[in-house]
């Protein structure tokens, strides 16, 4: 079972059912609630819950409010582009990367609130992100593990929305092409945090320590900056 209602309070909220729950949970993401319970869960023990933990998750939507549509209105500076989307005579969407600018035209009367149309202009956006990660992001983490004396097995690209990058035990990094949002500056703490998992596969205080003769001494910093931003 899936379906959507809507709390004054709290929004929208998604409804599921699971055959992997064993207990009542709630999950916010992008500004949205997502309530699931157990096979043959019960719905009204579900919203009573909800209830009794909403002053919790009114405080956890304000940490974690939805994203905003994505528009003519939007303003959008990436790494390496900045985003315009706009409307023109044309019967299908098209997209060009060009001088610094990602170019997305809309046919006239886009209705930007239709789910399927978001889902679009996230896509569309998506392909650029990757194309640039791609283009730019190999050679930054091998320039920085040479620089700083690391050995980095391989890189892949992916489209992770829990994790800037993760390095496994054989010293292969992975990256998500959402650091291509970032500024340079936390690129490049985020290929250094990364590097540094090569040597501790930890965030023990050697790791730290490792972090910081890395980044200067600035790696608190850093890291407090970072969660300011978010993933596609």
């Amino acid at each position: 079972m899936e379906k959507t209602i809507y709390d004054k309070e709290l929004g929208t909220i998604l409804l599921r059912t699971s055959p992997r729950a064993t207990r009542y949970t709630l999950k916010i993401s992008k500004g949205t609630i997502t309530a699931t319970m157990p096979l043959g869960g019960n719905e009204a023990r579900m919203l009573a819950f909800i209830r009794e933990n909403k002053e919790k998750l009114r405080a956890a939507l304000d940490k974690h409010p939805a994203r905003p549509l994505l528009n003519e209105e939007t303003e959008m500076q990436t790494a390496t582009f900045r985003l315009h989307i706009f409307c023109t005579d044309r019967d299908n969407f098209y997209m060009k990367l060009d001088d610094g600018v990602l170019h997305i035209a809309c046919p006239n009367q886009t209705d930007f609130t239709d789910k399927c149309v978001q889902e679009l202009l996230k896509g569309l956006l998506e392909k650029a992100l990757r194309h640039e990660a791609h283009r730019l992001l190999p050679s930054r983490l091998f320039n920085l593990a040479t620089q700083h004396g690391f050995t980095c097995t391989g890189i892949k690209i992916f489209n992770s929305k829990s994790h800037w990058g993760s390095c496994t035990p054989r010293r292969s990094i992975n990256l998500s092409l959402s650091l291509m949002l970032l500024p340079w500056h936390l690129v490049d703490y985020v290929l250094l945090h990364e590097l540094c998992h090569t040597v501790e596969m930890n965030h023990s205080d050697r790791f730290w320590s490792l972090m910081d003769k890395v980044t200067d001494g600035k790696s608190q910093a850093l890291r407090r900056e970072l969660k300011g931003y978010h993933m596609l």
